[in-house]
């Protein structure tokens, strides 16, 4: 394996077909954030496993570097992932069919409780902005 490889560079050759990552919303969240301090973990995947329960944060920042601090922030819910799969920065989100933006990256500050996973999309909504329900489908997608 050569360097570029090691440190991520050739990922898009890496990285064949996989399965969507698809769940159903547990608890809608109603609140927003501009100051909340999350940082993204150095990692752009993480596997999920079956009944594991994540939290989905929008922001409207795009930075993807380790480290980096997201302030803006709104709060959708939390997720129950029904069947193991890989989360990859730059999945599609959709939660009752809706596409609410890509995945950024994931916050650990919970961990090993559940990951914030970060999705990135024009403006910050909450689950309240969204009229989202429990029960709503939540995918996940290349």
């Amino acid at each position: 394996m050569n360097a570029a490889t090691e440190n991520g560079a050739n990922a898009a050759t890496e990285n064949g077909a996989k399965r969507p990552v698809a769940g159903v919303l547990v608890k809608v969240l109603l609140h927003a954030r501009t100051e909340r301090g999350m940082r993204l973990e150095p990692f752009a995947s993480r596997c999920v496993r079956r009944g594991e329960v994540h939290e989905l944060v929008v922001t409207d920042q795009r930075d993807e570097a380790p480290g980096a601090r997201i302030d803006r922030v709104g709060f959708l819910g939390f997720a129950e992932i029904e069947a193991a799969g890989v989360l990859d920065r730059g999945d599609v989100l959709h939660v009752g069919g809706r596409r609410i933006g890509t995945l950024l990256g994931f916050d650990a500050c919970h961990f090993p409780n559940h990951y914030n996973i970060l999705v990135h999309a024009p403006r910050l909504v909450t689950g309240a902005d969204l009229a989202l329900a429990p029960e709503s489908a939540v995918t996940f997608t290349p």
